[in-house]
Formats: structure tokens, sequence, C-alpha cells
């Protein structure tokens, strides 16, 4: 039978712009309707703000898609973005040193305003960035996929006067308006990812900002760093490390060493902290590895062994039978329920 995680990294609120809804309305998408499928109420005059749960943000985000006659819809309100009042992580970010330090700086400031994990991962050359939400059950529609991208690409753009662009761009979804998407970001998109990646040049990530601020970035910081302190207190431990087991799924089982160090504790205290909360290690990686495996299997053609690869799990069948601990069923028989199509014969 399925679980549901029982994830808390910190409050679960994400901000919802009302400036947002204005703008969907002036291009012509019916907002009361969008708001009306997400199950969200309408906002009052005196709110700037709607502050909804990721169950919510998702639900309107995919009711922009359903409303919306227009693909490009998530991608042009990403470009959009840092074209108006920027929340305070952006704006460290766009003033940052380069673009290595603009993600330090959203990795760091991001969960102040939303439960959303950003990570960079450097290897041969490359840097791939993600955004994982913390708290979401399923995977991010991706309309808000394409305007996190958008926003990010676009950022890149303007603090480094066009010098840098993305190299490639990996989406954990089938193939859809991959000529759409590339026409937009102008570089190689690769759809049947195991996890939505942004990525760039390593070279591009030592490319100085020309809108570099570093008076101003030292004003922000001492604030940023005092709020994120009083969240960091109320924070669950469960959830940092569920949060930690996330980010670090990338073809390997993080060992309990690895999952502690992250966390700056010993193993042995990572375990009682775990244990008095009525938990234990195992039970947290079964998890997360659950949520990710229910993304995968519903919204990529990745066939099982990949899945299984990416979990962690040394071998196809160890997969299974975890699977068929969770659900009841195979994962080769929970991907037909839940698409409703046989999958493809790698599967």
């Amino acid at each position: 039978m399925a679980t549901k995680p029982n994830v808390r990294v910190q409050s679960d609120t994400v901000p919802l712009s009302v400036a947002l809804l204005a703008r969907l309305d002036a291009l012509g998408i019916d907002v009361a309707r969008v708001l009306e499928i997400a199950r969200v109420p309408q906002p009052t005059s005196s709110v700037a703000v709607l502050h909804l749960d990721t169950q919510h943000f998702f639900a309107v985000w995919a009711a922009i898609g359903e409303v919306s006659a227009d693909e490009e819809i998530g991608i042009r309100i990403g470009s959009e973005a840092f074209e108006g009042k920027l929340d305070l992580a952006s704006l460290c970010a766009l003033h940052s040193r380069d673009l290595s330090d603009a993600f330090r700086k959203l990795s760091r400031y991001k969960r102040l305003t939303c439960p959303e994990d950003v990570r960079v991962d450097v290897t041969e050359g490359e840097a791939a960035v993600t955004f994982h939400w913390l708290l979401a059950d399923a995977s991010a529609p991706d309309l808000l996929v394409d305007a996190i991208f958008a926003s990010t690409v676009k950022l890149a753009g303007r603090a480094s006067g066009g010098a840098i662009t993305p190299k490639r761009i990996e989406l954990a979804r089938r193939t859809k308006g991959q000529k759409r998407l590339a026409r937009h970001f102008k570089c190689d998109i690769r759809f049947d990812a195991p996890t939505d990646a942004l990525v760039f040049s390593s070279t591009d990530m030592k490319t100085p900002f020309i809108t570099h601020d570093e008076s101003l970035v030292h004003e922000l910081v001492p604030g940023l760093d005092a709020e994120l302190a009083s969240i960091s207190k109320h924070e669950s431990f469960d959830g940092q490390v569920d949060a930690a087991l996330l980010r670090g799924m990338r073809g390997q089982r993080p060992s309990v060493e690895t999952l502690a160090a992250e966390l700056a504790v010993s193993p042995r205290t990572l375990q009682r902290r775990l244990a008095q909360n009525g938990t234990y290690y195992q039970e947290r990686l079964d998890a997360v590895r659950q949520r990710v495996a229910h993304r995968l299997l519903a919204n990529t053609n990745l066939d099982l062994g990949e899945i299984a690869w990416f979990l962690g799990f040394e071998e196809l069948n160890s997969f299974s039978r975890s699977f068929n601990q969770w659900e009841g069923v195979t994962p080769h028989r929970w991907r037909i329920q839940k698409t409703g199509t046989e999958p493809t014969l790698a599967s």
C-alpha cells in the first residue's frame, strides 16, 4: 500500500503574486477560471500576495495550462520575472560576482520564500542546475518548470550582458514542443531525463556579472542570514534528511556517513535524532525513493533499469521488489495503471 512521506522542511508556504494574476489577465487568460480549477479563493483588493501550499501552487500552474491556449505561457511568464520587483534572494543573485556565486545565493536563500532547493553539480566541464520542490507529492507542472528555466536563463543573460546562454536543457517529461523550446532557449533540448536540469558550460559559471554590486549584496546578506537562522530553528530534522537525500539522488545510495556529513552531524547523532522522531534512515530513504519513482514512471519513458540506477538500486530486481512492497504492484504495472498506456519495450 502506498504511504505518503512525512516531509516537513519548513512551512509549506509558496507566494503567488497578485501582480502575476494581473499579468495573466492582461494576456487574455481567465484568471477566475484558473483559481476555480485550482480551488484557490479569489484574492481581495487589499491582498498583494496569496500564500499557498505547494499542492495548490502546483494546481494553479496546472490550471493555467488547462485554461490557456498558449503553449509558451510558462516561458513568457518566466522571461518577464526579472522585469519587475524581485524577491531578496533573486536580487542578491542578480548582483552577485558571477553565475556560480548567484546560484550559491539562490541555493542558500531561496527557502526563505518557498520550499524549493537549488543545486548545482559540476562534472566534466558542465554545470547542471536543478530545482527541487521539497514538500511536493507530485512533479512540478511542465509550465512551472518552463517558467523557472526561462527566468533563470533571463537572469544569466541580463547579468552577463548576454554572454551566458545554456548549453543544454534536460526535461523529465515525454517529448513535446521540442522545436518551441529550442527556439526560445537556443540550445539542445533533451527529454526523458531523470530530472529537470538546466546545463551550462562550467566556464560560464565564472563569467563576471556586469550587474555585480558588492555593496548592495553586503547590505542584504545580514538580514537574509538572520531570517534563515530563524527558520532553521523550526525546521523538522526528518525534513532536512529527506531534502539531503533528494539532493544527493544521482545513481547512488547515500550512506549514513555521507548523509551525516552533509547535515554536519555525526552518524550516531543522525541515527539517534531520527529514532527520537520515531523513524530511521532506511524509512526516510524509501520515502524519497518512492516519490522520485512515482515521478519518473508517470512522466517519462525512462526504462525501469535507468530508473533503478538513478534511485541507487544495485539491480532492477531490487527496485522491483521494493516498489512492490510500497505499492502492491510492480513498477511496470503501476506505470500502465497511472498513464493508461503500455510502456515502451525497454520498460
